[in-house]
């Protein structure tokens, strides 16, 4: 008996020593931190020889920031979630291994399992570079029940700019003082929706195919009458009172005026389907979600993906790249999209996790969650609407939307705004190309 105790010991020590022990860091904040958390546990149950140690770091920004100072400081995290908008500057670093050769080793993946639009955005001169994860566009939330008291169709948001104003007007709504208590639109002042809005006319932020050329992008061209028709619009509504900006970047300020019912509309993040919708029905509302309204209807683009990818950083002994290529593969199974899918609203990068979702009712029952793909599906694909590639993005949406308060504070008219804010960032292009000549 004690020799079988003994061998029992050694059997343990043995594989507690085999464990491969990986980070990962993420930038998903409130009850996605536990949700991440329990999907890491359920990975490590079938995979024991795998500890995913998971840590939340803050904002897409903070994250970015921190993976990028880890690596200089030789203690990099082996499995980092990054923005989009971070992709230049993670293959410029040349930190990361490359997903697509990975793959290339791999037989048990299968690419055309992914929704192609995902991977368009994160493959650039031929290749894909990190893994599709947590993936989103731009939607307009609208309040069906606020529509029918204002005489609106529930079931015909708007389509157009000019529609967009034409609900607002019937759907703002004054007390007795004449004090607005309910504004048409709200959204979070940020510059992914201006981007959003720019794809929708399939017009590009920056020269040399929207930066996807063969050629890095040296010149902002936003400052266009597509971009000129985005701060007319938003411009208009704010003087005449029928749009409610937040603070800069301030996603929740957002939210909360929208689920409060002092905005009948929201541009946000599909990211938020499941919160907002089922929020708003504890208030007695009922919500919908619709396209991004364009110019016209005349206009044939598309919408950009957002959200995030997960990088798979060097500089770690084979076995770990090996054990976190293993995490990342996993995350991105039917399985695991379906559930990050069902309990955020981020849709799912994967083709035949739709396609069970569909087959199985879900989506007759929750339409909301459709409007993200059905809108994803339907992009032209070009340049454009893959989304631009820039190695200064966080730079460039701080410059647009100080451009946009310059434009509402009355300081500059729409085109002065643009040219400054287009002048700015093709001087830090040149600036940021210059690293790499």
């Amino acid at each position: 008996m004690k020799k079988v105790f003994i061998v029992l010991l050694v059997l343990i020590s043995i594989l507690s020593f085999s464990k491969v022990t990986i980070e990962f860091w993420h930038a998903m904040s409130g009850w996605r931190i536990g949700l991440l958390e329990d999907m890491a546990k359920e990975f490590m149950a079938t995979h024991p020889d795998i500890q995913v140690n998971v840590q939340y770091t803050g904002s897409y920004r903070d994250t970015f920031n921190k993976a990028i100072a880890a690596v200089k400081a030789g203690n990099p995290p082996h499995v980092v979630q990054i923005y989009d908008i971070g992709t230049r500057a993670m293959i410029d670093g040349n930190i990361a291994v490359p997903i697509g050769d990975l793959i290339e080793k791999d037989p048990t993946i299968d690419l055309g399992a992914f929704l192609p639009q995902v991977l368009n955005y994160y493959t650039v001169g031929g290749k894909l570079y990190s893994m599709p994860f947590n993936s989103s566009n731009a939607i307009l939330f609208y309040n069906k029940t606020f529509f029918k008291e204002a005489g609106l169709d529930p079931n015909k948001p708007p389509r157009t700019f000019d529609e967009l104003i034409e609900y607002s007007k019937k759907l703002v709504k004054k007390d007795d003082k004449g004090n607005i208590i309910r504004y048409g639109l709200t959204w979070p002042t940020h510059s992914w929706f201006f981007e959003q809005l720019m794809a929708v006319q399939n017009a590009p932020l920056v020269n040399n195919d929207n930066g996807r050329g063969d050629k890095r992008p040296t010149e902002a061209v936003f400052n266009s009458q597509a971009g000129k028709n985005i701060f007319e619009l938003l411009a208009r509504m704010t003087k005449e009172g029928l749009l409610i900006n937040t603070k800069r970047e301030d996603w929740s300020g957002a939210r909360q005026i929208f689920l409060s019912g002092k905005a009948a509309m929201l541009f946000y993040s599909t990211s938020d389907v499941k919160f907002i919708t089922e929020t708003a029905k504890e208030n007695g509302w009922e919500i919908g979600t619709a396209f991004l309204p364009k110019p016209d209807l005349s206009v044939q683009g598309g919408v950009v993906i957002g959200g995030g990818s997960l990088w798979i950083l060097k500089n770690h002994p084979q076995k770990e790249i090996d054990a976190a290529w293993e995490f990342v593969k996993w995350m991105t199974e039917p399985a695991q999209q379906i559930r990050w899918h069902l309990e955020t609203g981020y849709f799912p990068v994967r083709k035949d996790a739709v396609e069970q979702l569909l087959m199985e009712g879900f989506y007759a029952d929750h339409p909301n969650y459709l409007t993200a793909i059905f809108q994803l599906l339907l992009s032209k694909q070009t340049p454009n609407t893959n989304g631009a590639i820039i190695g200064v993005f966080p730079e460039t949406r701080e410059i647009i939307e100080t451009a946009y308060e310059k434009v509402i504070n009355g300081e500059l008219t729409v085109e002065q705004a643009l040219n400054w804010a287009a002048k700015e960032v093709t001087r830090a292009l040149k600036k940021y190309n210059r690293l790499y000549e």
